[in-house]
């Protein structure tokens, strides 16, 4: 009743002039909306199959928001150098480059992209997050090449830090071990020159859409 009200009164404001027709069909728009999700299930041991059916076409529908999501993490990276000859975003654009020329496919030209899109979060555990963001929507010897960059990577600075330079050999005789250690050496740690190949982030804009455009599982 309430709201049955509160559509009267919109209609009546719009009839007086005070509205537009525009606002007016908004207001009723609105009203429709929040009745309809009235029928959506509030617990979802009480939720039915026609309701997934729904948010499953929805879901779908919306999987482009996933990739503008992470091309703005991407152009977020260009805030943070913390101390490197270049910003993160740069070093990203650098490290995608170098795997793009070296012929990679588009799984590992976006991974490796999108390698330290973590730090845009939390620079401790970046490559976990940078891993899981991409697992859906990449084979596995990408996912793990990126979820172990840092201990590849490790080889050319971790004894500057105390830490084990040699970390990369406890994945000695995984299937992937020759991509991260191809990423890590050729292409990641190489790639932090003010001078070197800095593509802009839009040349990278087509295959990340392709990439996150659908998961391959769940």
């Amino acid at each position: 009743m309430i709201e049955q009200c509160r559509l009267r009164r919109c209609l009546t404001t719009s009839l007086s002039g005070r509205k537009s027709h525009a606002e007016a069909r908004g207001c009723e728009t609105r009203h429709v909306t929040q009745i309809e999700n009235q029928n959506v299930f509030t617990r979802m041991d009480e939720s039915t199959r026609d309701e997934w059916m729904t948010i499953a076409t929805e879901t779908v529908a919306n999987q482009p928001r996933v990739a503008d999501s992470i091309l703005e993490m991407l152009q977020s990276l260009s805030t943070i150098t913390d101390g490197f000859a270049v910003d993160q975003l740069t070093h990203c654009l650098q490290t995608a480059a170098r795997a793009e020329a070296a012929g990679e496919d588009e799984e590992v030209v976006v991974a490796s992209l999108c390698h330290d899109v973590g730090k845009a979060i939390s620079v401790a555990n970046h490559p976990r997050i940078a891993a899981e963001i991409l697992r859906a929507y990449v084979r596995e010897e990408v996912y793990f090449m990126i979820l172990a960059h840092q201990d590849f990577q490790g080889r050319h600075y971790y004894e500057h830090l105390g830490l084990d330079p040699n970390a990369r050999d406890q994945y000695e005789g995984e299937s992937w071990y020759g991509l991260a250690e191809r990423f890590a050496d050729e292409w990641d740690q190489t790639s932090f020159d003010p001078n070197g190949p800095i593509p802009p982030l839009e040349h990278f804009e087509p295959m990340v859409r392709r990439v996150f455009a659908q998961p391959h599982k769940i």
